[in-house]
């Protein structure tokens, strides 16, 4: 599979935006069991190797989970304020937790698991999300192993379909739109913005 033409051009926009830590945040939109939409912020934590694919992690235990096993469909919007350009991403979620998919998948989330902060796997050993609030110990539990992944982590892979890309700059501005035909080569056709 050969990597797509927006790859570069978020990769060119996360090197020019590098010394805003909050340009590695996006917006992640799932879908709820009402049919309503679900919106929240999340770390981009790379692309799974040299796919198009988008790592994200979460946990087992969180609404997000929920929706995404019920629908697996779901949208990014990311903007990057020094470039003053946005991505809208619209795709297929695949949810990889402890004990589903194969060898590669195990992999990557363990690989994620292993990269991500003390600090951001503690969060995983804390009491379950969205139930009454826990007292204070339950959220400073001992660190858990930084090779082993707790059961609870989850590695979604967001894999887009079409992407949205508008440049915010210039009069008149610019806008592209990426989607893959039949044979799952990516068009890129210029539009008004």
């Amino acid at each position: 599979m050969s990597l797509a033409p927006w790859r570069s051009l978020i990769s060119r926009a996360l090197h020019l935006n590098r010394s805003l830590v909050y340009a590695r945040y996006f917006q992640l939109a799932t879908v709820k069991k009402n049919g309503r939409p679900a919106n929240r912020t999340v770390v981009f934590r790379g692309f799974w190797g040299e796919t198009n694919k988008l790592k994200i992690i979460t946990d087992s235990r969180s609404q997000k989970f929920t929706e995404i096993q019920e629908q697996s469909g779901g949208e990014i919007c990311w903007y990057f304020p020094k470039t003053r350009e946005q991505f809208r991403l619209s795709g297929e979620i695949t949810l990889i937790g402890c004990n589903n998919y194969g060898q590669d998948f195990q992999q990557a989330r363990q690989s994620t698991w292993q990269e991500i902060s003390d600090n951001a796997r503690v969060q995983f050993a804390w009491a379950h999300p969205r139930e009454k609030r826990a007292n204070f110990q339950t959220f400073s539990p001992p660190p858990p192993d930084p090779i082993v992944p707790l059961d609870n982590f989850c590695l979604l892979l967001f894999e887009p379909l079409q992407v949205d890309h508008l440049q915010l700059r210039g009069e008149p501005q610019n806008r592209w739109l990426y989607s893959q035909n039949e044979l799952g080569d990516w068009e890129t056709l210029e539009v008004n913005p």
